[in-house]
């Protein structure tokens, strides 16, 4: 627990210190604001002795000032609301953008630590949540004591009693601001640990809605979300319970402050008392409101601390960016039609040292433009292998090499776009057939794309789509055949034109000829590309390349030459 409290503290100073001069902007306006209340509650305060004096001959300067300052402090008022947003919305951009990139950075390897809905819930609703963080709580957190003490003085220099009163009263305001504020952090952390339980659950349950519906089980599934609806929200009646009571203690220190000033200055409040004697006592009345503006700002914004408390938790479960170093070395151009060559040497890795290696001293040398197979049963390590050469993951020990580049000091962008990636089944977004292949290359032209359909074979059915390429398709390819949403990715490889391709069991699930179709549109794409192939299909194992037996993560034969 001390270890998370001191990495939430490490990482919002890091975010003070990123906002830093945004921050500054609205903390000098906030203080300019202050000031203008200062001579804002003079010309009332002059106003108001005048008229009960019965000198109303006096009213007219200071209610002139009066208006003059509440129209510019109004005006101040709503630029210091505007920047703030602006500086919020610029922060969660940022930050946004760093969670993106430690996100791709990790790659899917994140997903066997954390739960999709989770690092959905870190990228939106913890971000979005620090709305509050970045407007009101980094500008409170420095505003509010110097801002309090300048009202504070100003009492003083012009009625040493009561400001001393005020003084007392707002010393006493961080002490029940610390423990209401520590509930808060704590209800606050539980609240949204309620909220990332039920996403979770709520996404689950829709993925394997069929299987809820066959087994049966729609009723008992209802109650358990209602469960936790409810959970969450009487999780978040809390949190504002909380936040209510300890906005209460400020109230009560500002009345008790306000009466016991007006106690000891009744004196000075009747219509004998001298007008200059009457301006100050008012004054300090009036300024009592002022004093606690800022700590009531404060106060108002401690749960959006809490928030980023909880960022920061969430923020610390991904990995660390990636560096975009200028030292970085940059990969050789690859000539059209060569590929690259790729060499690992010795690797290992283990997704758990008490599990054991699932890579362990694997070694081979692919020259450019070569296919390497890789065989051997379920379990042997051939999707880890493919995994560790999409850079998905590090190996524990050993190196991978492209083109004599060690892969470890390349950057994400940099690996990922030497290579294309074709899995068992490929992930397909909800729209068009178009955007679908224009995943891999956004800016790439119509004739490019149209040669990456030809090549893929998809001519054969994109006519015959209702609305050709502008067809739209559900998530997950939803109204495609498997091998109608296979060529899709094919065609994503042939736009992309990365010099090395990877294939984990691409031809699985699909029937005998549909498998021999894929199969001919690879062997197009294969053509003077590196090639790494994993495949248990005997068809799929007629590439001509190198094999690489596989067998506990051991390499247990390697055919040098192509075969």
């Amino acid at each position: 627990m001390k270890a998370d409290k001191t990495i939430a503290k490490a990482w919002i100073k890091a975010q003070g210190r990123a906002s830093r001069s945004l921050t500054s902007v609205i903390v000098i306006l906030g203080l300019l604001s202050t000031l203008l209340g200062l001579l804002q509650a003079w010309a009332l305060a002059r106003t108001l002795a005048a008229i009960l004096t019965g000198h109303p001959g006096n009213a007219p300067p200071a209610i002139g000032m009066f208006i003059a300052v509440s129209v510019i402090r109004v005006g101040l008022t709503a630029v210091q609301d505007i920047r703030a947003s602006s500086a919020s919305l610029s922060a969660r951009r940022r930050l946004r953008s760093e969670i993106m990139a430690r996100i791709i950075g990790e790659g899917p390897a994140l997903l066997r630590r954390q739960h999709s809905s989770a690092i959905a819930s870190t990228l939106v609703d913890r971000v979005e949540a620090l709305d509050g963080y970045f407007a009101r709580w980094l500008p409170a957190s420095a505003l509010w004591l110097v801002s309090q003490w300048i009202v504070v003085a100003a009492v003083f220099w012009q009625n040493h009693r009561a400001g001393i009163i005020l003084a007392i009263c707002c010393a006493s305001l961080p002490v029940f601001q610390a423990f209401f504020g520590i509930a808060t952090a704590v209800a606050s952390r539980r609240q949204f640990l309620a909220m990332t339980r039920l996403q979770t659950r709520f996404l689950d349950r829709v993925k394997g809605i069929a299987t809820i519906v066959l087994s049966g089980s729609t009723e008992r599934e209802a109650q358990a979300l209602a469960a936790s609806a409810d959970d969450l929200r009487l999780r978040t009646m809390k949190v504002l319970r909380i936040a209510f009571i300890a906005s209460a203690t400020t109230d009560i220190a500002m009345v008790v402050a306000l009466v016991l000033i007006v106690i000891t200055q009744s004196h000075s409040l009747s219509s004998a008392t001298p007008e200059i004697a009457l301006t100050r006592a008012l004054y300090a009345i009036l300024l009592v409101p002022e004093a606690f503006a800022s700590f009531r700002a404060l106060s108002a914004a401690y749960q959006d601390r809490a928030h980023a408390t909880a960022a920061a938790e969430a923020m610390h479960e991904l990995a660390d960016l990636p560096e975009e170093l200028s030292s970085t070395p940059a990969l050789a151009a690859v000539q059209n039609g060569r590929g690259l060559t790729v060499t690992a040497e010795n690797l290992s890795f283990s997704w758990n040292e008490e599990r054991g290696p699932v890579i362990e001293n694997v070694s081979f040398t692919l020259p450019a433009g070569e296919t390497l197979i890789l065989e051997g049963p379920s379990g042997a390590g051939k999707s880890t292998l493919l995994e560790l050469l999409l850079g998905f993951v590090d190996p524990t020990q050993g190196r991978i090499l492209l083109d004599g580049t060690n892969m470890a000091t390349l950057t994400p962008r940099q690996i990922s776009s030497r290579i294309s990636w074709i899995g068992q089944k490929p992930v397909l977004f909800a729209g068009t057939i178009r955007e679908n292949i224009l995943f891999a290359k956004p800016e790439a032209s119509d004739q490019e794309l149209q040669s990456a359909i030809s090549h893929a074979a998809m001519d054969s059915y994109i006519p015959h789509l209702p609305e050709g390429l502008e067809t739209r398709i559900g998530e997950g390819g939803f109204g495609l055949s498997g091998g109608q949403a296979q060529r899709i990715a094919i065609a994503r490889a042939f736009l992309k034109n990365a010099p090395l391709l990877l294939l984990d069991e691409p031809t699985s699930h699909l029937d005998p000829a549909t498998e021999a179709d894929i199969l001919t549109s690879l062997h197009r794409l294969a053509e003077g590309r590196t090639v790494v192939l994993c495949t248990h299909s005997a068809q799929a194992q007629k590439f001509h390349g190198r094999h690489l037996v596989l067998s506990k993560g051991r390499v247990i034969s390697y055919t040098e030459q192509a075969a």
